[in-house]
């Protein structure tokens, strides 16, 4: 009897919580759902009416939504390809014994906490830039010619941006796995005349598999939403070489003044995210399972 009141007295306590969070996601859905149907200009106020299927039809066969789906998954298989290729290979390095290591976790881990906005502009104006950046100044010593990384790859430049800012969640991760592997099997794998090679792929990787599947469910997650790095350093430009979707929807709605066309935008961003979710959810459900 006790229990049922007590968990009836916390029910009743976190339903205000609940509600309040319930109402904070709700709402905007669902004027977002509603303004989707409307052609909606806010350059033309009180000229709002209904548009039926008008708005997504336009979205979906405007060329831009096809080169932002596309950039989108360029996006986050790049990123994830770098993170998790030098996540594992920092992890190995940093699960070794060397004198300062806690301070060298301690730097490796320090991007993940610095604002996205913050480490755009530190990459477009110190590394970046083809006149003043570090990568320009250590062309021109190797007797190069500077290349502009924001003009001439403007996708790529993002996808080292954001790779860089993932790189230590992905290694924190990896690195817990790899301390928690047997020593013993891997001395016993060493004695029977295994190299490294061999160790690392039949023993390490099989390890790490779980943690990885974690790793690319979380990224990809956030991955999908990236636009500060891409408003700061190239605008989506040139013409729409690094325009993702989030990006789209916001010059949609902000920078075309298309409220309507632009929640049709969000609305279709929100379903392909959560068709990416899903899928991930189920495959890496089976992989923690087996």
């Amino acid at each position: 009897m006790a229990t049922q009141h007590s968990t009836t007295a916390a029910r009743f306590m976190i339903s205000p919580a609940v509600l309040l969070l319930l109402c904070w996601m709700a709402v905007p859905l669902a004027m977002t759902l509603y303004f989707s149907f409307l052609r909606y200009n806010l350059l033309m106020p009180g000229m709002e009416e209904w548009t039926g299927w008008t708005n997504y039809q336009y979205f979906l066969t405007d060329p831009a939504f096809f080169e932002a789906l596309t950039n989108t998954l360029l996006l986050v298989c790049g990123v994830l390809l770098i993170t998790i290729v030098f996540g594992i290979a920092l992890a190995l390095l940093l699960d070794q014994p060397f004198w300062g290591q806690g301070i060298v976790r301690i730097l490796v881990i320090a991007p993940f906490f610095v604002m996205p906005t913050v480490s755009a502009l530190v990459w477009k104006n110190m590394f970046m830039n083809p006149v003043n950046g570090l990568f320009a100044h250590a062309a021109k010593i190797l007797g190069l010619e500077p290349f502009d990384f924001l003009a001439h790859a403007p996708l790529f430049s993002i996808v080292l941006i954001v790779a860089w800012q993932w790189l230590p969640f992905a290694t924190l991760i990896l690195l817990t796995a790899l301390q928690s592997l047997d020593q013993e099997q891997l001395e016993a794998a060493e004695m029977d005349g295994a190299g490294f090679g061999s160790r690392f792929i039949y023993i390490v990787l099989p390890h790490l598999a779980r943690s990885v599947t974690v790793v690319i469910l979380i990224q990809t997650i956030f991955l999908l939403s990236i636009f500060a790095e891409i408003l700061v350093t190239t605008n989506g430009g040139p013409g729409y070489a690094s325009t993702n979707i989030t990006y789209l929807v916001y010059a949609q709605s902000l920078l075309q003044f298309d409220v309507g066309g632009g929640s049709a935008g969000g609305i279709v961003a929100v379903i392909l995210a959560n068709i990416v979710a899903i899928f991930l959810m189920r495959m890496i459900g089976k992989n923690l399972e087996a």
